[in-house]
């Protein structure tokens, strides 16, 4: 190479180096022994994956760890009498389906807090109010989808219920069947291909109908044979066995049915993690984790998990919920040992959140959906998402240059790898998160967390250094 090839090649790298941005591997950047660290860190994230199946099993193991760490229920601080002082740990409970953890800090809480947000429910399948019923000799039981599925994921692939049933006496039976190897489980059948002409000549939205989606429950007969239903009978006294219930106890009931597999390494080289219901538990355990390890921070530390997110973040567990708000409201009382109303809404307005979700990242098999240049890739790090939505960015909060410039140095000074990332080409489809509900309150949020292959299906796919790498932005964050 001449002298004058040599420079002007010297000139391109550095220009690229010094003035261009390149996205980076997690792995190239790890040490050997954060990398050791970074794989131990999943299995014990996996471990949470199986015992968080539903948004109250996940409530419970938060709580669980929480208090293993010394979080104190909030409700107890108040029934004490005692005023919060900087450091303390405190958490509080909304009907087994939010939660929220605290560390306060240094600052006043009406300076402003640091939130990070995410959600804890997954697509499923509900079972109706009066679910059983026979049909040609074989028990079956009636489902409501919840969230955005494709429904023939969960066509002849092994489901689980798990769920709660109130009796009228106010007792709760809880209920988790399907996991256990020695377990049965559930299915819903599928049309076999010999007759599927009709069906194959479909749209694939329209193949598989809401009203399809029926599990399979049982076949054996009640041995009175002059009765009638008697497949319907035999399991309606089966229940009664098992678990002491009723017909009618089900028209109280929440029974969701999952995915009955574990959470598993995924490849040759066991770099992934596919399980589900990583949207959102992914945000939820990499947020846990880092108010867990939160000591004495600046600012009011809260991590914060909410029902519903799926479908609009609408009820009296979801983000659109007053859970949060007064949740702020009885920390300043604890705080100051009164309440003015003026500080409430300045401690939500000076606020600075992190939207905890996920996003999807470029998928080879599927290319041709995603802006190669503006999509989030796997391995790469956490995603920051400036805005999400639809048709137009509607339905976003479209965070402010300033804070995602903030992130973005709160995240270069901690060697946090990260990337950018939208969900797909414009007019493409797309999706929200809570992000636009904790924006009202006047607050900086920005959506971030890791991306996925396989979203809303039955595996999704995470990547171990990014699931890592995750949870120290969020450690980082917090510190503030």
């Amino acid at each position: 190479m001449d002298k004058e090839s040599k420079e002007t090649k010297d000139r391109w790298k550095k220009i690229k180096e010094e003035l261009g941005f390149e996205l980076k591997l997690v792995w190239d950047q790890l040490p050997q022994a954060e990398r050791e660290e970074a794989l131990k860190f999943s299995e014990n994230y996996k471990a949470f994956l199986n015992a968080a199946k539903t948004e109250r099993e996940a409530i419970r193991e938060i709580v669980r760890l929480a208090e293993e760490q010394g979080f104190v229920l909030l409700d107890e601080m108040t029934a004490r009498g005692k005023k919060l002082r900087p450091g303390n740990k405190i958490y509080t409970v909304n009907k087994e389906k939010n939660v929220a953890l605290i560390v306060t800090g240094k600052e006043p809480v009406w300076n402003g807090i640091n939130l990070i947000g995410s959600h804890v429910d997954a697509p499923r399948l509900d079972l109706k109010p009066l679910p059983l019923y026979e049909e040609q000799g074989i028990g079956l039981l009636k489902t409501h989808y919840y969230g955005g599925i494709k429904k023939y994921h969960w066509l002849s692939h092994p489901l689980a219920m798990h769920g709660v049933v109130i009796k009228q006496n106010g007792e709760k039976v809880n209920i988790s069947l399907g996991e256990d190897e020695n377990d049965p489980v559930f299915v819903i059948t599928d049309l076999l291909p010999h007759l599927s002409k009709d069906q194959m000549q479909k749209k694939l939205g329209e193949a598989i109908s809401g009203e399809a989606l029926n599990i399979l429950a049982g076949t054996f007969p009640l041995e009175e044979k002059e009765a009638k239903e008697r497949v319907k009978l035999a399991i309606l006294e089966l229940l009664n066995q098992k678990y002491d219930i009723i017909e009618e106890d089900l028209t109280t009931a929440e029974l969701e049915l999952v995915p009955a597999t574990k959470a598993r390494d995924v490849g040759l080289d066991r770099s992934m993690v596919g399980a589900y219901g990583q949207d959102d538990r992914v945000c939820a355990y990499t947020s846990l984790r880092a108010i867990l390890n939160c000591q004495n921070p600046v600012r009011t530390a809260v991590v914060l998990f909410v029902d519903k997110e799926e479908i609009g973040s609408t009820g009296n567990t979801g983000m659109r919920s007053r859970f949060f708000e007064n949740t702020v409201a009885e920390l300043l009382y604890l705080i100051a040992g009164d309440y003015d109303e003026i500080y409430c809404r300045k401690a939500l307005a000076n606020g600075r959140a992190l939207s905890a979700d996920v996003g999807a990242a470029v998928d080879p098999n599927w290319e041709g959906v995603y802006d190669k240049y503006n999509a989030a890739r796997m391995g790469c790090g956490v995603v920051m998402t400036k805005y999400t939505g639809s048709g137009g960015k509607y339905s976003t909060s479209d965070a402010n240059a300033e804070f995602v410039a903030e992130i973005r140095r709160v995240f270069n000074e901690n060697k946090i790898v990260w990337q950018t990332g939208e969900l797909g080409k414009v007019d493409q489809g797309g999706g929200g998160t809570i992000a636009q509900f904790i924006a009202r309150y006047g607050m900086d949020v920005l959506d971030c967390g890791p991306a996925l292959f396989s979203m809303h299906s039955p595996m999704e796919v995470a990547h171990k250094g990014d699931i890592y790498m995750c949870y120290r932005a969020y450690e980082a964050f917090l510190k503030g």
